[in-house]
């Protein structure tokens, strides 16, 4: 299949606009929040986050890139799954984890890369959770020789000791966050040094970090251009989908920031919302994923509020639970991210959107299952897409009804396997 030579991007195609940053000043602000975010990002991302045109050409390098580490990636189904379930469901599933770095991530942090080479940018710092990204970033700095300093949150740093291994293969150095290495590590230790970390923590870290020698910040997931470079994903399935002569029924992601959420299926959605712009005339299901222990959506508010926990960037209006919240360590790293991307908060909020929640044993429980029937481990995160897709299944078993469902396998689990041994006990 020949590659999409363009990213979608849904912006033009929102029910309403997006709200715009807030910059909330004080008096010891040194510059505005927006003129930090301008500092810290590649202009090329600034116009990608910021522009209203519904495609994105993909640069011919980028393109060369996607296709080195395997792009397009398979579509399959899962037939033993459905066999298991004796469901008349047909589920398939877009298989991320076919990347080089074992996760969806990279379909961003190339075009990022390329972008900041292309200024003549010395560096890149970011944060990660469960190290998808951070492993992302590092490699696709190795491929435009750019140094990555990755900030990995730190219970996920000591659960997922390989991760740190494979970023530090590829040329990161990765600390552990909070550090000694940053001002605001420095004053997140000292109120408490046994913080477990959190992706807002890191994050603002990454952004200290960056800021002081005048590098270029990576952004893993949350804002508009992150989720216009992962609808590669869901152009991809939508060609594949029509090769074989299906059409999805429900579309299922789990969401952390929503990166992978919005890469598969914002392109579908962007059809129906072209033809209306309300809900009630939407044929498809479109279902997001969250962990129970970090309920965003179920208990947080949709309110403005800061990207990370150190305030340094602009406010967004989101679905949060407020960027001092720590949440709990749960395996699923990726997934522990305060709040939700603005476009998917407004979606929700429109009632484009359903959302499911879980808490981690029944999901890594699911996980088995499916390891079971198709052979492929998926990664913590993942697990939450396939709860919702088994019970999705089961409701069409019980009603007698056919079903095509369609989720987007994130990433592998591989380097998780001791987190399945001490959750399930194994």
């Amino acid at each position: 299949m020949e590659l999409p030579r363009k990213w979608y991007n849904i912006l033009p195609d929102l029910p309403k606009p997006l709200p715009p940053l807030r910059d909330p000043r004080g008096a010891e602000d040194e510059f505005s929040r927006i003129e930090l975010l301008l500092k810290v990002l590649p202009q090329k991302l600034i116009w990608q986050e910021n522009t209203v045109e519904r495609w994105v050409p993909i640069p011919d390098e980028v393109l060369e890139a996607y296709k080195e580490i395997g792009r397009p990636t398979p579509l399959y189904r899962a037939r033993r799954l459905e066999k298991l379930l004796d469901t008349p469901a047909r589920i398939y599933f877009k298989y991320e984890g076919a990347t080089p770095t074992g996760s969806h991530k990279i379909n961003t942090a190339i075009p990022q890369a390329y972008y900041a080479k292309e200024e003549g940018v010395e560096g890149l710092t970011t944060e990660t959770g469960a190290g998808q990204w951070g492993t992302a970033l590092a490699l696709a700095g190795a491929m435009y020789e750019m140094p990555v300093k990755v900030f990995m949150v730190k219970s996920s740093f000591y659960q997922k000791p390989y991760r740190k291994v494979i970023m530090r293969l590829y040329g990161a150095d990765v600390t552990p966050s909070p550090s000694e290495e940053t001002e605001y590590g420095r004053k997140v230790l000292k109120e408490n040094p046994d913080h477990p970390g959190s992706l807002g923590v890191a994050m603002s870290e990454a952004i200290e970090y960056a800021l002081k020698r005048n590098w270029r910040y990576g952004v893993g997931s949350v804002l508009n251009f992150v989720i216009l470079h992962q609808t590669i994903i869901g152009l991809e399935a939508m060609k594949q989908m029509e090769e074989i002569g299906e059409d999805p029924d429900v579309l299922v992601a789990c969401i952390g920031g929503g990166s992978n959420f919005g890469g598969l299926i914002y392109p579908f959605m962007g059809q129906e919302l072209q033809r209306s712009k309300n809900p009630k005339d939407k044929r498809r299901r479109y279902i997001g994923v969250t962990p129970s222990e970090v309920p965003k959506f179920s208990k947080g508010k949709y309110e403005y509020d800061f990207a990370d926990s150190a305030g340094l960037l602009p406010q967004i209006k989101m679905h949060t639970l407020g960027h001092e919240f720590v949440p709990p360590p749960i395996y699923a790293g990726g997934l522990r991210y305060h709040g939700v991307a603005p476009s998917i908060s407004l979606l929700y909020e429109e009632g484009w959107i359903e959302m499911k929640e879980y808490d981690q044993k029944e999901c890594f429980e699911a996980g088995q299952l499916f390891a079971k029937a198709e052979g492929i481990v998926p990664a913590p995160e993942t697990n939450h897409a396939i709860k919702a897709v088994i019970d999705l299944a089961l409701e069409a078993k019980k009603k007698n009804e056919e079903m095509v469902i369609l989720f987007n396998f994130s990433g592998h689990g591989l380097l998780d396997l001791s987190n399945y041994e001490k959750v399930l006990g194994l």
